[in-house]
């Protein structure tokens, strides 16, 4: 998997790449992220990539061009390139995305905004526009980081055991289970006997329900997604009662 990152900062972007699983990921073959400086694509002699708002208004807006001429550029030079633009306008990021985007097999583009935002005529150029949160951020760089982490980390050969990608929080839209290591009591907090207990069924029981129990009382909008067992709604129902009792 490709990444392209189009930003006018881009040692944001390599700092991070350079650590951790995007790293192994890196240096594996199973990732590569690019980088590309917006200010490079600048028009005039002074680099200028942003402008005062038409209208007025506070802050200034990145200009159409050098982003434009950016985009294209890497476009000429490496083949097919989904684009995606980084803006608090755009739908809203979640798992389901990230393993959609997992499966393309050649480049996505990130194009991180600055300032008070983009040119409203960049929107068209791009092929979907990306939102990570319903919040406001300094620029798009970190919101094209949380995609090539969540992305990368679905890919083969990027986390050294395959299967923990599967078992993670909205891997089946479900938040995790809890998770424990040694000791086994710290200041009299004991970890639970029964995944100690070395009965792998009984554990997958627990671990299920505990992630459903997680999810009910953390996160319940989420249940519309999860393909429910028998014996997953027996439990939701269980736990609906108690709650009533107590």
């Amino acid at each position: 998997m490709i990444f392209e990152v189009l930003t006018l900062f881009p040692e944001i972007i390599k700092s991070y790449i350079n650590e951790g699983i995007i790293k192994r990921g890196i240096e594996k073959g199973a990732v590569t992220v690019n980088t590309t400086n917006i200010r490079d694509f600048s028009r005039d002699i002074h680099r200028t990539v942003d402008d005062y708002p038409y209208g007025g208004g506070a802050g200034m807006v990145m200009k159409v061009e050098p982003i434009y001429d950016a985009l294209k550029n890497v476009q000429a030079n490496g083949g097919k390139c989904y684009s995606i633009l980084l803006s608090p306008k755009g739908v809203v990021y979640n798992q389901k995305k990230a393993v959609e985007f997992s499966g393309y097999s050649d480049r996505i583009l990130l194009m991180c905004g600055r300032y008070e935002g983009v040119d409203e005529r960049v929107r068209g150029f791009f092929d979907e526009e990306i939102s990570i949160g319903d919040y406001i951020l300094t620029g798009g760089e970190l919101g094209a980081l949380v995609i090539i982490d969540s992305v990368s980390r679905l890919l083969p050969g990027v986390l050294g055991n395959e299967n923990s990608s599967v078992e993670d929080s909205f891997s089946d839209y479900l938040l995790d289970y809890p998770h424990y290591t040694r000791p086994s009591e710290f200041m009299g907090l004991k970890v639970p006997e029964v995944i100690m207990s070395g009965h792998h069924e009984q554990i997958r029981r627990w671990r299920r329900r505990e992630a459903l129990k997680n999810t009910i009382e953390k996160k319940p909008y989420l249940l519309k997604n999860v393909n429910l067992s028998d014996e997953d709604k027996q439990f939701i129902e269980e736990n609906r009662r108690l709650k009533e009792v107590n």
